[in-house]
């Protein structure tokens, strides 16, 4: 009966750990995802034609969501940094 109950806790606790790591896995390509969205959306604006400048609320919009990125966790600060130098340079 002991063995059995070693089991069981071993296994809970695998069980436990493989959650843990698949949460974790599961927040990375969310923030990824977040990332490759602010990319795509720079990129879009950069092949758009220049008759069509980026207004200064569509900037502020860019810039917004930049520094969340970077509150959360997502971008380093040099990432958030160079971005926001291309933000700006588009205004």
């Amino acid at each position: 009966m002991p063995f059995l109950l070693r089991a069981a806790v071993v296994g809970g606790a695998a069980y436990h750990v493989g959650k843990t790591r698949q949460a974790g896995r599961d927040q990375e390509a969310a923030q990824q995802q977040q990332i490759d969205d602010l990319q795509a959306q720079q990129d879009q604006q950069q092949a758009a034609p220049a008759a069509a400048p980026a207004g200064d609320e569509d900037g502020m919009a860019k810039l917004t969501q930049l520094k969340s990125l970077l509150d959360q966790g997502v971008l380093t600060q040099a990432e958030f940094d160079m971005q926001k130098q291309k933000i700006l340079m588009s205004l």
